[in-house]
């Protein structure tokens, strides 16, 4: 058994009792439905036959038995159907929580080069499959062998000569699902792909639905999304041919194989060596032969789906976070906030260029130190390895002298605060938003906090002030209004090292006066980076370091810059004269 057959099972684990019971009346369900034909074979031969004077009595108690079958057959098959089904749905709760938990662990890396649609995709729609295998699959497996197994056990007592002939349609049948099978496999998987593909086009056009409109280009989405509808149709069709060509072709021979037992069957009455009632009964087991072969068909088609959704739901959950604590990691109590760059290189993909290589850089406690330079030049992903956003391939870089990577994750990132240009705000009230800084904050302590970023004023001037509903990402409050509500969130969350990625950039002046007001408090005391391309926003930065391509160009103070006529000066003449 291979580790993915392992850890598929590994879901039934908690639910055991459950599976018993369900199997147990499975195994319940097989034996009724083939006790029901020999009670009527009892009727049909052996009383009406040779009828005694006790006959009717004797039918009468044959049918209070089999009334006696049809209550335990029902009760058991409600159990399966009703119970099955809840096992199945909380074994797919685990597996959504699990996926999920996973999604949580895993670094911007491979984020970067995921589509969100497809992730959900795996997450919703490959789970629900795999809800319905987890149920049916044992039941039918059990139903089917012990129904296939009993019914041909009591045909080769009925009559051996019709059974062989039987025999000889198994293995036709057994060769055509196979061929069929395989077919049905891939067809799904590429349709649970394409369901996919459509998943994340979607949620690539309504998320930027807003520049779709700004650009008129509503008939480019739509053309979009056609183009990824038709993939999937196209998808659908190979999946519905291929499961036509399965379940039909059983059903032909379904019937095929009635119609030869019936024509054998009646020759055999002709001849003798068969009876009327050993020929109904005959027809009656032949029914339930049939019955677990169309019953495999819908387990076909149940494991194919499963299963291509279990392999899509493996292919994420067995990609190992590349950003994780090591073994020894380490609290910190007291972070001061000095944070020293040995020696870094760093590239987002073996196929790229280093966007930064061999890079040394010091910032002392309390210190405010602006990043400038050209754009690419790597002055946001220097900030994001400090979190450990993502992981240095040379160098270290060490938090109060203690490298990054002996520090658990959840205290390193504690410890730091960011306040990006692109703010993302959280479906919800303005008091939710800014209690993610601090999940256990009181409300006077989320009030407090709102009022150092200056966001106090236009809260309350909100519907319901801190109540109010701020709607997907925020959309409902202005550019300066979320960003004050993240820088809120910040000073809640009191760290002693801070990031400001370009957080005033894209603001108006009034809203950047302000905003920039409410960093200068928060910034007081704490070691700060700030990334800038307006230069005029870091000209009080207590140290200004200067990136290019080839790593740390100049570093000072404005003015010390202005005077050396370097790679600063020029980018700031150039600045003050648009």
């Amino acid at each position: 058994m291979n580790a993915r057959s392992k850890k598929f099972l590994s879901y039934y684990r908690p639910y055991w009792r459950w599976l018993l019971a369900d199997l147990t009346c499975a195994l319940i369900l097989s034996a009724t439905t083939l006790a029901l034909p020999l009670c009527i074979r009892i009727i049909t031969k052996d009383i009406l036959e040779t009828p005694g004077p006790d006959a009717l009595n004797q039918i009468y108690a044959v049918g209070a038995f089999m009334l006696g079958l049809i209550a335990v057959h029902t009760l058991c098959d409600m159990f399966v159907a009703y119970q099955g089904h809840v096992m199945g749905a909380q074994m797919e709760r685990d597996m959504r929580r699990e996926l999920f938990e996973h999604y949580q662990k895993l670094s911007f890396g491979f984020y970067d080069e995921q589509k969100v649609g497809q992730l959900m995709t795996r997450l919703t729609n490959d789970s629900f499959d795999m809800s319905e295998l987890f149920h049916h699959g044992p039941e039918d497996v059990i139903i089917s062998a012990l129904n296939f197994a009993g019914a041909f056990f009591i045909l080769v007592n009925i009559n051996l000569e019709l059974t062989l002939i039987i025999v000889l349609f198994l293995p036709v049948m057994a060769v055509y699902a196979f061929v069929f099978n395989r077919q049905m496999r891939r067809a799904m998987r590429r349709s649970k792909d394409r369901i996919g593909d459509i998943n994340a086009q979607v949620e690539d056009s309504l998320a930027g639905i807003r520049t779709v409109k700004s650009f008129s280009n509503e008939a480019v989405e739509t053309r979009k999304f056609a183009t990824e509808n038709g993939r999937f149709l196209e998808s659908r069709r190979q999946e519905y041919r291929s499961q036509t060509y399965f379940f039909e072709g059983l059903v032909g021979f379904t019937h095929l194989l009635t119609l030869v037992v019936v024509i054998f069957g009646a020759a055999s009455i002709v001849q003798g060596t068969l009876d009327l009632p050993d020929l109904l009964t005959f027809l009656l087991y032949v029914g339930i032969l049939i019955e677990p072969i169309k019953r495999f068909g819908n387990f076909t088609r149940l494991y194919q789906e499963g299963m291509a959704g279990f392999e899509r739901f493996m292919e994420v959950l067995e990609v190992a976070p590349d950003i994780e604590d090591a073994v020894d990691a380490v609290e910190l109590a007291q972070v001061q906030g000095n944070v020293t760059f040995k020696n870094v290189t760093f590239q987002y993909r073996p196929d790229v260029a280093h966007v930064l290589q061999k890079l040394s850089l010091e910032i002392k406690a309390g210190e405010f130190v602006a990043l400038v330079g050209a754009s690419g030049v790597g002055k946001t992903t220097l900030c994001a390895l400090i979190p450990r956003f993502y992981e240095v391939q040379a160098g270290e870089i060490l938090l109060d002298g203690v490298n990054i990577r002996n520090i658990r994750l959840c205290a390193l990132r504690r410890n730091i605060g960011i306040v990006q240009q692109d703010v993302y705000l959280f479906a919800g009230t303005v008091a939710d938003n800014i209690r993610y800084g601090k999940l256990d904050a009181s409300e006077e302590e989320i009030i407090a906090a709102a009022k150092q970023a200056s966001a106090h004023d236009f809260i309350m001037a909100l519907p319901h002030g801190y109540a109010t509903d701020i709607g997907q990402r925020g959309v409902k409050l202005s550019g300066g209004q979320k960003q004050r509500l993240s820088i809120a969130r910040v000073f809640l969350k009191n760290p002693p090292l801070l990031i400001f990625d370009e957080a005033t950039s894209a603001l108006d002046n009034e809203s950047e006066q302000a905003v920039r007001a409410s960093l200068e408090k928060l910034s007081n005391h704490r070691t700060t980076l700030v990334i800038a391309h307006r230069l005029s926003t870091v000209r009080n930065a207590q140290r200004i370091v200067v990136l290019a391509p080839t790593g740390i160009a100049e570093q000072g103070t404005h003015d010390e810059l202005i005077a050396r006529g370097g790679v600063y000066a020029n980018l700031y003449n150039v600045q003050s004269r648009m």
